[in-house]
């Protein structure tokens, strides 16, 4: 299986490297070369990093805090210390460099500094994402607003209005483990993403109809 990076942040996105948790749980990183390649494959992080045995570690101990942080950010759970000790103590590991090229941007640093990186990115999505009630309140407030929004003055005002953070969700596939952030209009997306489990889940019910039609 190739990687795919459909959840939205890359802390997320390194959570997702397991798939079907619940069920058959494959797992896309058996070593430090499998790193390297997702490294390699995620925006925002270096195009080349050498991973060893304890990066690799540290790149798992990090996946699974993550995945169980921002699961029970989707359950309203409160979080669990020890997993918030791991996302902050990688989150204090060395920055990467950025540097202006002809072609735009290059990024570079070690694997210490990709991993850094990547638990930052958890920790900004981690503490900004609602729970389930504060994002259910903040919907059902945004709907008893909208009728008062009629007037070109309130329309402005409205358009300025800094949009509620994006909440993590888990995919609606039944079988499908993987969590990312909602940024749809009205935080209404069901999927992952499309190709991967939308498309199939949609077919599948297709198959059932015409199964039920005779």
């Amino acid at each position: 299986m190739e990687f795919s990076f459909v959840s939205g942040d890359p802390a997320l996105d390194l959570a997702a490297t397991v798939g079907y948790r619940r069920t058959e749980p494959v797992d896309l990183l058996k070593g430090p070369a499998d790193l390297e390649r997702w490294v390699s494959a995620c925006d925002g992080l270096p195009a080349e990093v050498a991973a060893d045995l304890a990066s690799f570690d540290t790149a798992i101990t990090l996946r699974e805090a993550v995945y169980r942080l921002a699961l029970a950010r989707t359950r309203g759970d409160p979080f669990d210390p020890a997993d918030v000790e791991v996302l902050n103590v990688t989150a204090n590991g060395p920055a990467l460099a950025l540097e202006l090229v002809d072609g735009g941007m290059r990024i570079t640093g070690g694997i210490r500094a990709a991993l850094a990186h990547v638990a930052r990115s958890g920790i900004t999505v981690l503490a900004a994402a609602p729970t389930p009630s504060t994002a259910n309140q903040t919907a059902a407030n945004q709907t008893a607003a909208a009728p008062a929004a009629t007037s070109p003055a309130a329309n402005s005002s409205s358009s300025t209005t800094t949009p509620p953070a994006a909440p993590i969700k888990e995919c609606a596939r039944p079988d499908c483990t993987r969590l990312y952030l909602d940024r749809s209009r009205g935080a209404r997306r069901t999927w992952c993403g499309m190709s991967e489990c939308g498309n199939r889940v949609k077919a599948a019910a297709y198959r059932a109809r015409r199964r039920a039609a005779g």
